[in-house]
């Protein structure tokens, strides 16, 4: 399950992951994502995972769809999670992007906030 949370404002785009994604929730996120890069020219995406454990096979595809098509749109993201492998996993992204990406812990979460809505210097 997927939710667009309140502190989505601006170029700021900011969603938690609960369990698996599904492909319907790609439908929610795909149209605010677009519709985000009609009015900005880079985005920024806070991505918090809870209880995280990944991707249904045609939810995976659209993701994959949509950061190859969009790999340079994104100006920084934060992920939040509290596994190992997610931390591996915003290392993996980092080759495919030109945004910045850091991963923050679960616990440091309103760090990750202010990370994310700081100007890039």
């Amino acid at each position: 399950m997927l939710q667009i949370l309140g502190q989505t404002e601006g170029n700021v785009i900011a969603t938690k992951a609960i369990e698996k994604l599904t492909k319907s929730d790609y439908a929610v996120l795909l149209p605010v994502l677009i519709n985000r890069l009609q009015t900005y020219e880079k985005i920024r995406w806070y991505f918090e995972m809870e209880n995280f454990q990944g991707w249904e096979l045609k939810a995976f595809w659209q993701d994959v769809k949509f950061d190859v098509q969009h790999a340079n749109d994104f100006e920084k993201i934060a992920m939040v999670g509290d596994k190992k492998w997610q931390e591996w996993m915003a290392d993996l992204m980092k080759p495919f992007t030109n945004a910045e990406i850091e991963f923050f812990e679960l616990k440091d979460r309103e760090k990750a906030f202010e990370w994310i809505k700081k100007a890039i210097e």
